[in-house]
């Protein structure tokens, strides 16, 4: 099982204070997400400026698109992302057409797994050359008091012996990570967990410690 990486979700509101953050903590993450708030607020441009000011680093477009995935995995990966989130719940023709794109383009497509969707799906979409998803505990569910428990880790479990890489999100810290040691974890996305912190380098620092505890070193 490879080693998990740390990735930045940034779902600011302006990209000045996105890209301050950026400036803080790039060396400290291998994955910077353009996040759903940002692109919204900011537009493509968004991609475009974490791109410039990471040139090194993995740039994922989190715009989880429902339909169009031709034209926007387009515009993403021509904007500079390496990877871009597709909803659950689009068909699966847009799926494919997002995944082409990719494709060509070097990159990969995550599948955003937000409310309702089966096994089933995750199969197709694995069938289809889908090498990711992402698991949610959302800001929503995370306010109610949910907490991760044996339900998400049997999904977690069960979309890993189909072949699904999973990154996971929703109030990571890095207390949390041993929790996932048998899932298949392609990278643990934290937002106001490293941007918020009131020491960020740390922060990053005490999620690699545990990485590398449970997973092992990178290799050099």
């Amino acid at each position: 099982m490879s080693r998990p990486l740390l990735q930045l979700a940034l779902d600011h509101t302006t990209l000045q204070t996105a890209q301050r953050d950026v400036a803080l903590l790039r060396d400290h993450v291998d994955i910077v997400e353009a996040g759903t708030i940002l692109c919204l607020t900011e537009g493509l441009g968004a991609v475009k400026a974490l791109r410039d000011q990471c040139p090194n680093k993995i740039i994922v477009a989190d715009w989880k698109v429902a339909d169009a995935g031709e034209t926007l995995a387009q515009q993403a990966f021509g904007a500079g992302a390496d990877w871009m989130t597709i909803i659950c719940a689009a068909p699966l023709a847009t799926v494919e057409k997002g995944h082409a794109v990719a494709q060509s383009c070097g990159g990969e497509i995550q599948i955003e797994l937000f409310g309702n969707w089966t096994l089933d799906d995750a199969r197709n979409w694995y069938r289809i050359g889908v090498r990711q998803a992402i698991y949610h505990r959302g800001r929503d569910a995370q306010a109610s008091g949910q907490q991760w428990g044996e339900a998400d880790l049997a999904r977690m479990k069960a979309l890993s012996d189909i072949g699904l890489e999973l990154s996971i999100t929703g109030g990571i810290t890095p207390a949390d990570l041993p929790l996932f040691k048998d899932i298949r974890v392609k990278a643990f996305i934290a937002g106001r967990a490293l941007a918020g912190a009131s020491h960020p380098a740390q922060v990053a620092a005490e999620f690699h410690a545990q990485i590398n505890a449970i997973w092992g070193k990178p290799h050099a």
